[in-house]
């Protein structure tokens, strides 16, 4: 199973901010391979390490053409912490997590499936849904 990554965000000491679209947000330490694969000591630069960006369609994050980290290293080894919000995902990507239509999720706000304020909330133009109501309506999610 892949854990498309939202964004990403250096921090000091080498650490990195890791949001991923399940609504999860883990912490991954890089300098644990400085020692293991020297390629990355290159990232000691810290305007090289501030530069990581997320990879084309979230499934890792690149500094360069010769650094990169994939999405389930991330998973697997970063430490994961609690935020404000663990659990929340645009209804873009619970739509392509549970292999849905947007206007499913619009429809189910509309007839009180999701209940707007509780399930579900809207900032601006963009629609939020708590995975936790996405697993209660929709079971599993696919990806």
């Amino acid at each position: 199973m892949f854990h498309k990554i939202k964004t990403v965000s250096a921090m000091p000491d080498y650490k990195l901010s890791v949001q991923f679209c399940e609504g999860v947000t883990k912490i991954y330490d890089v300098k644990l391979l400085f020692e293991q694969l020297p390629v990355f000591t290159a990232l000691q630069n810290e305007e090289e390490f501030f530069g990581v960006a997320v990879d084309v369609g979230g499934y890792g994050i690149i500094w360069n053409d010769e650094l990169d980290l994939s999405c389930d290293e991330l998973w697997e080894n970063g430490v994961q912490v609690n935020t404000p919000f663990d659990g929340l995902m645009a209804f873009s990507d619970a739509t392509e997590l549970w292999n849905l239509n947007e206007s499913t999720l619009r429809k189910a706000v509309t007839y009180g499936k999701l209940v707007n304020g509780v399930d579900v909330c809207k900032f601006g133009k963009q629609w939020v849904v708590s995975a936790e109501a996405m697993k209660r309506e929709y079971g599993a999610a696919d990806s």
